[in-house]
Protein backbone atom coordinates (compact mmCIF):
# COMPACT_ATOMS: atom_id res chain seq x y z
CA UNK A 1 0.00 0.00 0.00
CA UNK A 2 1.17 3.66 -1.15
CA UNK A 3 2.53 5.49 2.15
CA UNK A 4 2.14 9.23 2.01
CA UNK A 5 3.64 11.95 3.58
CA UNK A 6 1.36 15.05 3.81
CA UNK A 7 3.80 18.66 4.28
CA UNK A 8 1.99 21.07 6.63
CA UNK A 9 0.82 24.03 5.01
CA UNK A 10 1.02 25.98 8.26
CA UNK A 11 3.94 24.90 10.20
CA UNK A 12 6.06 21.80 7.61
CA UNK A 13 5.82 19.06 9.57
CA UNK A 14 4.96 15.74 8.15
CA UNK A 15 1.81 14.17 8.54
CA UNK A 16 1.79 10.11 7.66
CA UNK A 17 -1.22 8.79 5.96
CA UNK A 18 -2.04 5.73 4.15
CA UNK A 19 -4.59 5.98 1.50
CA UNK A 20 -8.23 5.88 2.22
CA UNK A 21 -11.21 7.13 -0.18
CA UNK A 22 -13.83 7.67 3.64
CA UNK A 23 -10.56 10.14 4.82
CA UNK A 24 -11.18 14.24 4.06
CA UNK A 25 -9.39 15.98 6.55
CA UNK A 26 -6.00 15.21 8.23
CA UNK A 27 -4.74 16.58 11.23
CA UNK A 28 -0.88 18.02 11.62
CA UNK A 29 0.10 16.56 15.14
CA UNK A 30 2.09 19.36 15.84
CA UNK A 31 -0.58 22.77 15.35
CA UNK A 32 -3.50 20.91 15.13
CA UNK A 33 -4.13 22.54 11.37
CA UNK A 34 -6.34 20.69 9.47
CA UNK A 35 -5.54 19.64 5.59
CA UNK A 36 -8.25 18.88 3.31
CA UNK A 37 -7.20 15.45 1.13
CA UNK A 38 -9.04 13.47 -1.58
CA UNK A 39 -8.42 9.78 -2.49
CA UNK A 40 -9.23 8.15 -5.24
CA UNK A 41 -9.34 4.36 -6.56
CA UNK A 42 -5.78 4.45 -7.72
CA UNK A 43 -4.37 5.88 -4.87
CA UNK A 44 -5.46 2.66 -2.74
CA UNK A 45 -3.84 0.59 -5.93
CA UNK A 46 -0.81 2.66 -5.20
CA UNK A 47 -1.02 4.55 -8.52
CA UNK A 48 -0.23 7.85 -8.56
CA UNK A 49 -1.38 10.26 -11.12
CA UNK A 50 -2.93 13.06 -9.35
CA UNK A 51 -1.79 14.64 -5.88
CA UNK A 52 -4.69 14.03 -3.10
CA UNK A 53 -3.93 17.54 -1.07
CA UNK A 54 -3.32 19.78 -3.82
CA UNK A 55 -5.13 18.13 -6.72
CA UNK A 56 -2.15 18.45 -9.17
CA UNK A 57 -0.68 15.96 -11.58
CA UNK A 58 3.30 17.36 -11.85
CA UNK A 59 5.59 15.01 -9.88
CA UNK A 60 9.21 14.14 -9.40
CA UNK A 61 11.10 11.15 -8.50
CA UNK A 62 13.85 10.93 -5.76
CA UNK A 63 16.09 8.67 -3.98
CA UNK A 64 14.31 8.38 -0.18
CA UNK A 65 17.22 10.15 2.00
CA UNK A 66 17.03 12.66 4.09
CA UNK A 67 18.82 15.58 2.71
CA UNK A 68 19.75 17.14 6.29
CA UNK A 69 21.51 14.32 7.00
CA UNK A 70 23.45 14.35 3.18
CA UNK A 71 24.06 18.34 3.80
CA UNK A 72 25.43 17.04 7.21
CA UNK A 73 28.04 14.16 6.18
CA UNK A 74 29.59 16.35 3.48
CA UNK A 75 30.00 19.17 6.09
CA UNK A 76 32.33 16.33 8.21
CA UNK A 77 34.04 14.91 5.57
CA UNK A 78 34.83 18.00 4.19
CA UNK A 79 35.78 19.19 7.49
CA UNK A 80 37.80 15.75 7.82
CA UNK A 81 39.34 16.33 4.93
CA UNK A 82 42.12 18.87 5.96
CA UNK A 83 43.35 15.90 8.19
CA UNK A 84 42.35 12.69 5.63
CA UNK A 85 44.11 14.67 2.64
CA UNK A 86 40.55 14.59 0.73
CA UNK A 87 40.53 10.85 1.91
CA UNK A 88 37.03 11.50 3.65
CA UNK A 89 35.17 12.75 0.28
CA UNK A 90 36.46 9.57 -1.43
CA UNK A 91 35.14 7.95 1.84
CA UNK A 92 31.96 9.66 1.24
CA UNK A 93 31.72 9.19 -2.24
CA UNK A 94 31.78 5.89 -2.04
CA UNK A 95 29.14 5.38 0.98
CA UNK A 96 26.45 7.67 -1.03
CA UNK A 97 27.10 5.18 -4.16
CA UNK A 98 25.86 2.69 -1.64
CA UNK A 99 22.74 4.14 -1.00
CA UNK A 100 21.92 5.32 -3.90
CA UNK A 101 22.31 1.80 -5.13
CA UNK A 102 20.39 0.64 -2.33
CA UNK A 103 17.52 3.18 -1.74
CA UNK A 104 14.01 3.21 -3.62
CA UNK A 105 12.98 5.99 -5.03
CA UNK A 106 10.31 8.39 -3.68
CA UNK A 107 7.89 10.25 -5.62
CA UNK A 108 7.34 14.10 -4.76
CA UNK A 109 4.23 16.85 -5.48
CA UNK A 110 5.72 20.36 -6.87
CA UNK A 111 3.29 22.20 -5.32
CA UNK A 112 2.95 20.77 -2.00
CA UNK A 113 5.76 18.63 -1.38
CA UNK A 114 3.77 15.69 -0.36
CA UNK A 115 5.87 12.89 -0.22
CA UNK A 116 5.26 9.37 -1.74
CA UNK A 117 6.41 5.95 -1.22
CA UNK A 118 5.86 2.66 -2.63
CA UNK A 119 4.44 3.79 -5.89
CA UNK A 120 3.78 1.28 -8.38
CA UNK A 121 4.07 3.39 -11.51
CA UNK A 122 7.04 5.41 -10.50
CA UNK A 123 8.83 4.16 -13.59
CA UNK A 124 6.04 6.95 -15.10
CA UNK A 125 7.52 9.70 -13.12
CA UNK A 126 9.98 12.14 -14.18
CA UNK A 127 13.47 13.02 -12.47
CA UNK A 128 13.40 16.35 -11.30
CA UNK A 129 13.51 19.21 -13.05
CA UNK A 130 14.65 22.42 -11.64
CA UNK A 131 12.62 25.00 -14.23
CA UNK A 132 9.97 23.16 -13.72
CA UNK A 133 10.10 23.67 -9.96
CA UNK A 134 10.73 27.15 -10.83
CA UNK A 135 7.68 27.51 -12.84
CA UNK A 136 5.21 25.36 -10.53
CA UNK A 137 6.30 27.04 -7.23
CA UNK A 138 6.36 30.70 -8.01
CA UNK A 139 4.42 31.47 -11.10
CA UNK A 140 1.73 28.90 -10.33
CA UNK A 141 2.07 27.13 -13.52
CA UNK A 142 0.74 23.97 -14.25
CA UNK A 143 1.63 21.48 -16.32
CA UNK A 144 -1.42 18.87 -15.61
CA UNK A 145 1.26 15.77 -15.18
CA UNK A 146 3.28 16.59 -18.62
CA UNK A 147 6.55 17.32 -18.94
CA UNK A 148 8.66 20.33 -19.65
CA UNK A 149 8.91 20.96 -24.00
CA UNK A 150 10.93 23.44 -25.26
Amino acid sequence: MMEIQVTCPKCGSGIEVHPDHNAKKIDCTICKHVVDIEFNALHEEGILKECPVCSRQDFYKQKDFNRKIGVSLFVVAAILSIWTYGLSLVGLYILDLFFYKKLPFVAACYKCSTNFRKVKNIGEIPNFDHEMHDRIVYSDHDFKGKPLSH
